[in-house]
C-alpha cells in the first residue's frame, strides 16, 4: 500500500471478506487507488468514513445490523459531502429509487465487469454520478419513450425535432452523427439539445437517468 496523497482513499463496506478481499485486489491495481479501511456492516462504515474521510466509500446493501441503504442515509446526513457507490446484486427500480433519494452518487451491480466499479470510483471522485451501464440504456429508453407526455404533465413540451436528438443521444450518437442522419448542422444539433436539457432542468445523461428514476418514469402507466 502507498501513502502517494496523490491516490484516491477507498473505503470498503462488505460483510464478506472474500469480497472485500477481491475488491481491495481490484482497486489497488489501479495504481493510483488505495484502500484506506474495510468496514463489514454499515455502522462501521459510517464511523470509519466520519473517522478517515476517505475520498470514496464503496458501500455493499445487505449487510448485517445497519444496511447499505440507511448507512448511505445516515452518512449523507451526517457527512453531506460524503461519496457512496453502491455495489449490490439489486438492479430492480425501486432499489434505485431508493438509493438516489438516501443520495447515493454511483450504483454498481455486482454482476457487472469488474471495470464498472473503477470507473464509478473515478466518476464519482470527481463529482460526477455515475449508473452501471446495464442500466442506463433501460433507464434512459424509459424516460425518452415517457419524455413526451411526462413532459406535458408538468408543463414543459419538447419539440418533436428536440425530443429526436436525444432519444439518438440516448442510444449512443455523437452529434456530428445525429446532424448527419437528420440532416442538420452541428451547430443546429447542439442548440436542440441545450434546449431540450433547459426545460426539464437536466445537465447530462446522468441527470436524464435521475430524473426518470425518481419521476417513476420507467413504469407503464
Amino acid at each position: 500500500m502507498t501513502d502517494d496523497p496523490r491516490n484516491l482513499r477507498i473505503l470498503l463496506a462488505d460483510d464478506h471478506i472474500t469480497v472485500r478481499q477481491g475488491l481491495k485486489m481490484l482497486i489497488e491495481s489501479q495504481g493510483d487507488m488505495t484502500v484506506v479501511s474495510e468496514a463489514s456492516d454499515g455502522t462501521a462504515a459510517v464511523e470509519q468514513a466520519r473517522a478517515l474521510r476517505p475520498d470514496v466509500v464503496v458501500m455493499d446493501i445487505s449487510m448485517p445490523g445497519m444496511n447499505g441503504l440507511v448507512a448511505t442515509r445516515t452518512l449523507k446526513s451526517l457527512q453531506p459531502d460524503s461519496i457512496i457507490v453502491i455495489l449490490t446484486r439489486h438492479g430492480d427500480d425501486a432499489y434505485l429509487q431508493e438509493l438516489l433519494r438516501a443520495g447515493a452518487d454511483g450504483y454498481v451491480l455486482k454482476q457487472s465487469a469488474a471495470s464498472e466499479l473503477v470507473q464509478a470510483i473515478r466518476a464519482t471522485a470527481a463529482r460526477n454520478q455515475y449508473l452501471d451501464s446495464a442500466l442506463t440504456a433501460r433507464v434512459t429508453a424509459g424516460f425518452l419513450a415517457r419524455s413526451g407526455r411526462k413532459a406535458q404533465a408538468t408543463g414543459v413540451s419538447l419539440s418533436d425535432r428536440e425530443a429526436e436528438v436525444l432519444r439518438l443521444i440516448a442510444a449512443g450518437y455523437s452529434n456530428k452523427e445525429i446532424a448527419a442522419q437528420l440532416e442538420l448542422s452541428v451547430k443546429t444539433v447542439e442548440v436542440h439539445k441545450a434546449n431540450a436539457s433547459r426545460k426539464l432542468g437536466l445537465k447530462g445523461r446522468i441527470d436524464i437517468v435521475k430524473y426518470a428514476l425518481l419521476q417513476g418514469w420507467l413504469s407503464d402507466t
